[in-house]
């Protein structure tokens, strides 16, 4: 028999787990192997042992004679269970999708046999290759992972054929030592902590193959805009999380005409687009349609006449139907996002949308929470895909792959009545929404708005009266944005909270006598690093006016401590005193190591906390400290004035 490599982890977990585990590994490789996009499964068929060679030989095309050493392996940990004649095995086949090189003119895709013992508890990976004649097995990189029952504890192992013949290209075939030191550790992981997703997996929707290639071809043509980007945001983060998004809709959209049989590119609006870019990229690739948004963001002049953007505010009522429009999207749309399927359903019946809800908003004001048993994400996405089927749609959901934790959508691609219904089913609309608004007002004991008179909004829209206006009571945001950050809160406000905490963090500590107190002074290894706090416990140390003013503010307390850096550290959802002896310029402060311009312009421009206000003074000494051991070592920034959002 051939060589065979073992590693054992002993793990506390039920066979429950250790198929959980596995079927992540099996179904969504890249969540550990990042080289990966993602994979394509066959259907499993159960065979009984008898028929698994058959099986095994009918998908590789190999010889019973080439398999020989492969049924020891399947078997060699396999003990007699008497079940050898029924059917214990599951058998299917997955194609491995490696992210696309910008050098590769597509995907190399591979392809692996998964051979399930459900009696043993073993997953075995049997990769297969393509020649002239079809599929044969690979000789090498055959392994299986097992779950071991032992009387006290579990063990799972990992166990490699042929491991001196073992071949790596590093991305659909890791190194061996890649699969033991990285993903056997994380199966065991998964295996203890194995949770039921409250979401689907990403990329349900769509053929993952097509998304990665046109993925990595969309980053590629538009990622010199990161090099321009204008706007205080983060710009890969948006750039690229925008290209996924276009990726997405670009290839849900090309799967629709296939269906239909239709050759003209969809058309589209973007409501709420913020920065266009979504609108930008979607127009560049073919596609006839429009962003609107309350703002205009100065990026919006670097796209060309050919972006198609426009800054208005968007009030849900007959002003704002689409009817020629194929596509709704919603980005991000905050308070739109449960009027974007009421906008789509009312403009056409042929009006289709994709919404990528993040904020929490009802039809008018905040979402308020119902329920305890789901996390307040779940219940929200909830809400809109209520919204979606009153709305009488047919509601698809999906996870997409942006850099955010905010990744499902909806998608509303059909009706479920048929067109001569559309007055009844805009009946059910209009009452559906009445009953939120009523629910909203009475639960939040906002007094019913008067409107008889035309409200007037920031870009001097008219709203018009009731009849065509079927949002009455939706509030668009502001054309000038509030900075709700705490940096606007006036400064004895921040000073008084920022004292109050630092005291009672150090308060927490042993009061020292007052010869120790003299003693700590000269000693600053016992300099007083205070203890700790939670966020709520810090919130019972202040009196309900500042808490009300803070319950304002985007963060609230969380944000302000959080912008007091210089003095603390908040971390896990606890506050510390920030001790600048172990926390330099480069760990854990908003002090930006890249920009060593805007650092030496910011030195000794403000006075130092410590120096002024804790008991033992400033840990470091003058010419070490980044602030100003009093007046006289104060001196003017050279800083450029920082630029708030807009």
């Amino acid at each position: 028999m051939s060589k065979i490599f073992e590693l054992k982890l002993e793990v506390k977990c039920s066979p429950e787990g250790f198929w959980s585990a596995s079927d992540v590994w099996i179904q969504k490789p890249h969540v550990v192997n990042k080289r990966l996009c993602g994979v394509k499964e066959g259907e499993y068929v159960a065979v009984s042992t008898e028929g698994l060679g058959r099986s095994l030989a009918l998908l590789t095309r190999t010889p019973s004679q080439e398999l020989a050493d492969v049924f020891p392996f399947l078997h060699v940990h396999t003990a007699e269970s008497g079940h050898e004649a029924e059917e214990k095995w599951c058998v299917g086949v997955r194609t491995i999708i490696p992210k696309v090189r910008p050098d590769s003119s597509g995907a190399n895709l591979c392809k692996e046999i998964v051979v399930k013992d459900l009696i043993s508890q073993a997953v075995t990976f049997l990769p297969i290759e393509e020649n002239s004649e079809g599929p044969v097995l690979r000789k090498s990189n055959i392994y299986q992972i097992q779950l071991e029952e032992k009387a006290d504890d579990c063990v799972l192992s990992l166990h490699a054929l042929r491991p001196d013949q073992w071949y790596s290209d590093g991305v659909a075939y890791p190194k061996l030592s890649w699969l033991t030191a990285e993903l056997l550790p994380k199966l065991a992981r998964w295996a203890v902590d194995s949770k039921s997703s409250e979401f689907k997996s990403t990329l349900s929707l769509i053929p993952v193959e097509k998304y990665s290639i046109l993925y990595q071809e969309l980053k590629n043509k538009y990622k010199d805009i990161v090099k321009v980007w204008p706007e205080v945001t983060d710009p890969e983060k948006f750039v690229f999380e925008d290209v996924a998004i276009a990726t997405y809709l670009l290839v849900l959209w090309a799967e629709e005409r296939a269906e239909k049989g239709v050759m003209s590119k969809q058309s589209f609006v973007d409501l709420g687009c913020g920065n266009g870019l979504l609108v930008h990229i979607l127009n560049s690739e073919g596609h006839p349609g429009k962003g609107i948004d309350v703002r205009k963001r100065k990026i919006w002049d670097m796209y060309g006449p050919n972006t198609q953007l426009e800054e208005k505010a968007i009030t849900p009522s007959a002003s704002f139907l689409f009817p020629e429009t194929d596509w709704l999207i919603g980005n991000h749309s905050d308070e739109l996002t449960p009027w974007i399927p009421v906008i789509a359903a009312r403009s056409s019946y042929s009006c289709r949308y994709f919404v990528l809800p993040c904020c929490f908003f009802d039809f008018f004001g905040k979402y308020q929470r119902r329920q305890c048993k789901k996390s307040q994400y779940r219940e929200y996405i909830d809400f809109i895909s209520d919204v979606s089927a009153v709305c009488g749609f047919q509601t698809d959901e999906d996870c997409l792959r942006i850099p955010s934790t905010k990744r499902v959508c909806l998608i509303g691609k059909s009706r479920s009545y048929e067109e001569p219904e559309e007055e009844q089913a805009d009946v059910r609309r209009a009452d559906y929404i009445r009953g939120r608004q009523v629910s909203y007002t009475s639960s939040t004991d906002v007094p019913q708005k008067d409107h008889s008179r035309h409200n007037r909004h920031g870009d001097g829209q008219e709203i018009s009266a009731p009849g065509s206006d079927w949002g009455n009571g939706f509030q668009p945001r502001e054309k000038i944005e509030t900075v709700r950050n705490c940096a606007a809160l006036p400064r004895d406000l921040i000073d008084a909270v920022v004292l109050k905490v630092a005291r009672a963090l150090l308060g927490l500590t042993a009061e020292a006598g007052e010869e120790e107190n003299k003693s700590l002074l000269k000693d600053t290894n016992k300099w007083n690093t205070g203890g700790s706090l939670s966020i709520r416990e810090v919130a019972e140390l202040l009196d309900h006016s500042t808490l009300q003013t803070l319950k304002k503010e985007c963060g609230g307390l969380q944000t302000l401590l959080k912008n007091s850096h210089q003095v603390f550290r908040v971390e896990g959802g606890r506050v510390y005193i920030r001790d600048w002896r172990t926390s330099g310029t480069g760990q854990g402060t908003r002090v930006n190591l890249k920009n060593k311009s805007q650092i030496s312009g910011a030195l000794k421009t403000r006075l130092c906390w410590f120096h002024t206000h804790h008991p033992h003074g400033c840990p470091l000494s003058t010419e070490d400290c980044l602030f100003a051991h009093g007046v006289d070592d104060l001196r003017p920034s050279t800083r450029p004035l920082k630029k708030f959002k807009n």
